[in-house]
C-alpha cells in the first residue's frame, strides 16, 4: 500500500522510527513536530544517551541514503489549530498518526507546571486533530498511540480485552448484554489524559463518523529499527533518566555503567511490554487495516508480553552480573498486581512478536556501551513523586520493600 501519512510528533522516540518505516515502505510522509521533547531535555538538563541530530539534518541524511523525501512542518498541534487544518486540507492524508502528546507518567507528576502542561498539551492536541478532521471534510484515518495504562494494572481475574467489555445490565425486560468501553483507571496525570482521549474518540466517532484506531501500547524497549541503524545521523532516542527512561532500557544502561538496577518497591508490579520494532510494525498494520466508515472506534492492545519489574531485573542481572537494589516506590500503586492482556487482533494480522528471549537486549547493551560517556548518573534515580508526603529515596536497600 501507499499514500500520504502525517505523523504528529514524528521527531520522538516512537515517531521517528515510524516515519522512516513508512517512508521506506513507499508512503509520502510529513512529520509534524514543535520539538517540545528536545526542549524538555534542556529543562531536565538530561539529553538522550544517543546523540540526536537536528531534525532537518536527520531528514537530509535519510534522503541522501535512500533518495526518499520526508517533509517537516514545525507546528504546535495543541495551539496552532488553523495551521494544522490547512495542512490536512492541502495534503489530504490517507492517515494521521498521533504521537503529539507528553508521554511520561513521572514527568506528568513532577510538579504543578508539568501536570498542567501535560493536560493542556495532550487534551488540546487530540481535540484539535479531531476538530480539524471534521472541519476539513477529509476522510482520513486517525491512528492514535495510547497506553495500556488507561486500564490500570489489574485484570479482575481475566485478560484485559481490546477496548470493549461485555457487561450484563438489568433492563425493564430482564438482563441485557451490552458492550462498553473498558472502565478507565488512570494511575497518573499522563494516563488520565489518555483516558480523556478515549472519550473524545468515542464521541467524534459517534457524532461525526470519524474513522479512528486507538492503540493501547505497553512499555516500549529497544532503541533502533532497521532504518535508524543505517546511519548515526538517523539513530533513535535512548532515554535513561528517571522521568522518560523506560524500565528495561534503564536496567540495561545501568548494568553497563555499573549502577545497581533501580527496582522500586518490591518489584511486583506487572507491566506489558513491546519492542520498538513491533511498535512500528503494529502502527503500519493499523494504518493498512483501517475501520470502515460507520465502524466504531477500533482498539488494539499493542503489547507482546507481560513481566514483573522484579523478573526483568533478574533477567538483566543474570545476563550482565549487575546488582539489584530496591528503592521506595514514588508512585501510588499496588505493590503487586497481576496483568493479563489480550492481543489477539495483531496476532491475527500476522504480527510475529519480538520478546525478551529473541536476543535483542544485546543491541540495547551495545548502544549503551558505545555512548556510555554521555550518561549523567545523577539523573538515574527518579525524583518525581506522586504525593507531597513522599520522599526521594537515593540510598535504596538490598532487599525488597514489603509487598
Amino acid at each position: 500500500m501507499s499514500g500520504h501519512v502525517i505523523i504528529l510528533g514524528g521527531d520522538g522516540f516512537c515517531g521517528w522510527p515510524t516515519a522512516l518505516g513508512f517512508s521506506q515502505a513507499g508512503y509520502d510522509v510529513t512529520i509534524v513536530d514543535n520539538l517540545s521533547r528536545r526542549k524538555i531535555d534542556i529543562e531536565l538538563e538530561c539529553e538522550s544517551l544517543t546523540p540526536i541530530q537536528p531534525i532537518l539534518r536527520r531528514i537530509k541524511a535519510w534522503n541522501k541514503l535512500t533518495g526518499k523525501t520526508v517533509d517537516y512542518v514545525n507546528l504546535d498541534v495543541a495551539v496552532q489549530y488553523h495551521k494544522l487544518l490547512t495542512l490536512i486540507e492541502d495534503t489530504r492524508p490517507t492517515a494521521i498518526i498521533h504521537f503529539a502528546e507528553q508521554r511520561a507518567a513521572p514527568y506528568s507528576m513532577k510538579n504543578s507546571f508539568c501536570k498542567r502542561y501535560t493536560v493542556n498539551n495532550n487534551i488540546n492536541a487530540t481535540h484539535n486533530v479531531l476538530a480539524a478532521i471534521v472541519e476539513s471534510g477529509v476522510d482520513t484515518h486517525l491512528v492514535h498511540l495510547g497506553t495500556m495504562g488507561v486500564y490500570g494494572y489489574g485484570t479482575a481475574g481475566m485478560p484485559i480485552p481490546e477496548g470493549y467489555l461485555k457487561a450484563v445490565v438489568e433492563g425493564a425486560e430482564g438482563p441485557k448484554e451490552i458492550e462498553i468501553l473498558y472502565p478507565a483507571n488512570p494511575g497518573s496525570v499522563y494516563h488520565m489524559t489518555k483516558t480523556q482521549d478515549a472519550l473524545m474518540f468515542y464521541y467524534y466517532n459517534k457524532n461525526d463518523g470519524l474513522r479512528i484506531t486507538d492503540l493501547h501500547q505497553g512499555i516500549v524497549w529497544g532503541t533502533n529499527t532497521q532504518e535508524t541503524m543505517r546511519d548515526e545521523a538517523l539513530i533513535n532516542r535512548y532515554d535513561y533518566d528517571g522521568d522518560y527512561g523506560t524500565v528495561l532500557n534503564r536496567f540495561l544502561m545501568q548494568s553497563v555503567i555499573g549502577h545497581p538496577l533501580t527496582v522500586y518497591g518490591c518489584g511486583g508490579q506487572t507491566r506489558a511490554f513491546i519492542h520498538i520494532n513491533d511498535t512500528v510494525t503494529c502502527i503500519k498494520m493499523a494504518v493498512e487495516n483501517a475501520p470502515k466508515r460507520g465502524d466504531r472506534v477500533q482498539i488494539f492492545n499493542q503489547a507482546t508480553e507481560t513481566r514483573t519489574v522484579r523478573d526483568l531485573a533478574e533477567i538483566v542481572a543474570e545476563q550482565t552480573n549487575a546488582e539489584v537494589r530496591y528503592y521506595k516506590n514514588p508512585r501510588r500503586e499496588d505493590a503487586v498486581n497481576q496483568l493479563q492482556v489480550d492481543n489477539t487482533k495483531f496476532l491475527e494480522l500476522g504480527l510475529k512478536p519480538t520478546t525478551l528471549g529473541n536476543g535483542l537486549m544485546q543491541e540495547v547493551i551495545d548502544v549503551a556501551q558505545k555512548y556510555i560517556g554521555r550518561c549523567d548518573t545523577s539523573k538515574i534515580i527518579t525524583d518525581s513523586l506522586w504525593s507531597k508526603e513522599m520522599e526521594v529515596d537515593t540510598r535504596g536497600s538490598s532487599t525488597p520493600y514489603e509487598e
